[in-house]
């Protein structure tokens, strides 16, 4: 696309929940706001406005590939036991249905198998965040589920199918949490140094050329505390498609933070 500037590629935290828009019980009434404060940022930082968003939510998982192709997608509140007005939060961005169609180009060009959905909605990891980074709901939004499998090889391999896009204008997402051992960050209390060793692995890896990183996040679990840290990966995984998205540009950690005695990173290639 002519006179476009490649867009960057993210790994982003969604946070916990409906986190951003309620008084938080859990710690400190302050504990979401860094985070909030740095997703609310993450639209200045972009070299021009995007004309879509495609997004690899943590909490949408599927036997094959899937792509939102609904005009008006609904919000799923895929998220339990928050304020009732958690579950009336409004994200009226639409989606773009050619741009569906070309992500199942892109990806079945790679073998892979992949289908539209016209019916599924938006889930938390996705609405939350953006209620934040483009809160007029103006640039409409593209989900793509993740392999039920989490196998990072081919979640890498998705990123890469995808790369095109980011010269076409298009901003692409992973969303998750660099830390997410529940059980631990309900006690914040408890010793969670295994995140802030896991963590800067992360971010070592990310500095590091695309075959080396690409390599290392393969090999994740063999990362210091990666399975403390991950009980389940499905919040990591996201990271795996941004990495491939971003190709040989550099990943930096752009934001961190401790939010409930867990380290959480961000992640900009680009």
């Amino acid at each position: 696309m002519s006179g476009t500037q490649i867009q960057p590629v993210f790994y982003i935290p969604h946070g916990g929940g409906p986190c951003f828009f309620m008084d938080w019980k859990i710690g400190p009434a302050d504990t979401w706001d860094a985070m909030a404060d740095w997703l609310s940022s993450i639209s200045e930082s972009l070299p021009e406005p995007p004309r879509a968003i495609v997004v690899i939510s943590a909490h949408w998982e599927t036997p094959v590939l899937r792509v939102t192709s609904n005009q008006k997608p609904d919000l799923i509140y895929d998220y339990y036991g928050f304020p009732a007005h958690t579950y009336e939060l409004k994200y009226p961005a639409s989606g773009d249905a050619a741009l569906a169609s070309r992500i199942v180009e892109l990806l079945s060009a790679r073998e892979f198998e992949v289908a539209l959905d016209p019916h599924r909605g938006l889930d938390h990891g996705v609405f939350i965040p953006f209620m934040l980074i483009s809160p007029e709901a103006n640039v409409p939004i593209v989900q793509i589920s993740l392999l039920e499998s989490l196998d990072p090889s081919m979640h890498i391999k998705v990123g890469q199918a995808i790369r095109p896009l980011r010269e076409e204008g298009v901003l692409i997402v992973g969303s998750g949490l660099s830390s997410h051992n529940l059980e631990l960050m309900m006690h914040p209390d408890r010793d969670q140094t295994g995140s802030v060793e896991f963590n800067r692995w992360l971010v070592e890896t990310c500095l590091a050329e695309q075959d080396e990183r690409n390599d290392l996040l393969e090999h994740w679990e063999d990362a210091p505390a990666a399975r403390l840290t991950h009980p389940r990966e499905d919040h990591l995984i996201p990271l795996m498609v941004a990495a491939g998205a971003g190709a040989s540009d550099t990943g930096r950690c752009v934001f961190q933070d401790q939010v409930m005695g867990a380290t959480v990173t961000a992640i900009r290639f680009g």
